[in-house]
């Protein structure tokens, strides 16, 4: 039966892999184990990782325990398009299945470019009005883990097809946990992670999925997506591969935070000490909609709060994971108030396809007044953090997990090395969280 699913797979599977695709597949490959090492120094890390404590090693509990801690700091990757967070749904089971059945490195870094294709491909075509309640990497994630696990379980055509379809029936997760900052979004990553992989090893087994799942009269976009665009499943196979059009994150707050932090970088260096009278961000909808928390009452809260960033980064001059502590937030709480944001062309209009653009402006006391205008910003693939600050940036969250310098240089080049087809595993598998 010929079905959307099927068609994504074909076209996943066709897509050639270059040495530079592999190179760029390692890299990202090295940002989602750095997060979910860094996750694990936080509060909902250490939740995570009490429940865990005297668990079997299975790979189904490491795959959900790395995908939620990956999502916690708020500095794994972001596929724009698709407003997802492919890192953390699909390394987890990239690395947990390799772990188990030692293949080379090049087969790892194929699974994580087919398992990135496949999130973000789907995640493409979900519509504007399914993120408003839905987070896209929960829902969209699933199809990404499995598309990875198949890889790498050596699934064929007709298996691949039953593990996305009972991969998208396991599709969930809602936006409702912003309202109280609780930890949700970490358990939609594991989840998405762990479902992909459940449904891969299902299929190996014999175990049928729906083959329409996408499509179909009841199936995923029905359900969960009143403006669907299936079209954009199957559009440009000849593209670059999506994990190469994905963004990484230089600071530690909510995607949607960085081009006002951007565009207020620049403005700290203009300001040189000058008092702010006031602040004015002109955005697109959904940072309003994910971000308008002019008040935030905890970490958490304040990362994900559009005026806080802005201040943080243009009072400091930096965002780092202090800039959202108590004594930053209550520092920076006058600043704050003199933010204002709203919904702006031409912002509005070019997301998420064309750009997640913004533009702030700052009027001093002394009546000066300079605007910024950012269309994409630090980390996105116009502006792509080099391959030393990506190996800065993991060096730095490995060591905030706890690692020594010596277990952390012997981790990046471990990965670093996957290209070649080396699989140095007594590094690779402490990247795992041992439950």
């Amino acid at each position: 039966m010929t079905s959307l699913t099927g068609e994504l797979i074909a076209l996943v599977r066709a897509k050639a892999v270059s040495a530079a695709d592999l190179e760029g597949a390692a890299l990202f490959t090295l940002d989602a184990l750095a997060n979910s090492i860094g996750g694990r120094n936080s509060e909902p890390g250490r939740v995570l990782l009490s429940w865990a404590a005297g668990r079997p090693p299975q790979p189904s509990t490491q795959v959900f325990l790395a995908g939620a801690l990956t999502h916690i700091l708020e500095t794994d990757d972001l596929h724009r398009a698709s407003v997802t967070h492919p890192g953390c749904v699909v390394v987890p089971v990239v690395l947990a299945l390799g772990a188990r059945d030692r293949p080379d490195g090049v087969a790892l870094l194929q699974a994580v470019l087919q398992g990135y294709e496949a999130m973000c491909r789907v995640g493409n075509a979900v519509g504007p009005a399914h993120y408003r309640i839905w987070h896209n990497t929960a829902t969209c994630g699933p199809f990404g883990s499995a598309m990875a696990a198949a890889s790498l379980l050596g699934l064929d055509a007709a298996q691949a097809q039953h593990a996305l379809g009972n991969a998208g029936t396991q599709s969930a997760g809602l936006w409702q946990f912003l309202e109280t900052s609780a930890m949700s979004k970490h358990l939609h990553a594991g989840r998405a992670a762990e479902a992909g992989l459940l449904a891969a090893e299902l299929a190996a087994h014999g175990f049928t999925g729906p083959p329409a799942i996408l499509e179909g009269a009841k199936g995923f976009f029905a359900g969960a997506c009143p403006d669907a665009r299936p079209q954009r499943v199957l559009a440009d196979p000849q593209a670059r591969w999506q994990l190469l059009e994905t963004s990484i994150k230089p600071w530690p707050s909510c995607r949607h935070t960085h081009p006002v932090i951007d565009a207020a970088l620049e403005l700290h260096a203009w300001l040189a000490g000058r008092a702010i009278a006031h602040v004015r961000a002109e955005v697109y909808s959904a940072t309003l909609d994910v971000c308008d928390r002019p008040h935030p009452d905890s970490e958490y809260a304040a990362k994900f709060s559009l005026s806080h960033c802005i201040a943080a980064a243009l009072g400091d001059g930096r965002v780092d994971f202090a800039s959202f502590n108590h004594a930053s937030r209550e520092r920076l709480g006058d600043l704050r108030a003199r933010i204002t944001a709203a919904v702006a062309e031409p912002y509005a209009s070019a997301y998420p396809d064309e750009y997640w653009g913004a533009r702030v402006e700052v009027t001093t006391l002394d009546g000066a007044t300079m605007s910024v205008d950012r269309r994409a910003c630090k980390g996105d693939p116009e502006a792509a953090l080099t391959r030393a600050e990506m190996i800065d940036k993991a060096r730095m969250l490995i060591a905030h997990g706890g690692f020594d310098a010596d277990a952390t240089e012997a981790l990046i080049a471990a990965v670093l090395a996957l290209p070649r087809g080396a699989a140095d595993w007594a590094s690779l598998q402490r990247a795992l969280p041992a439950p």
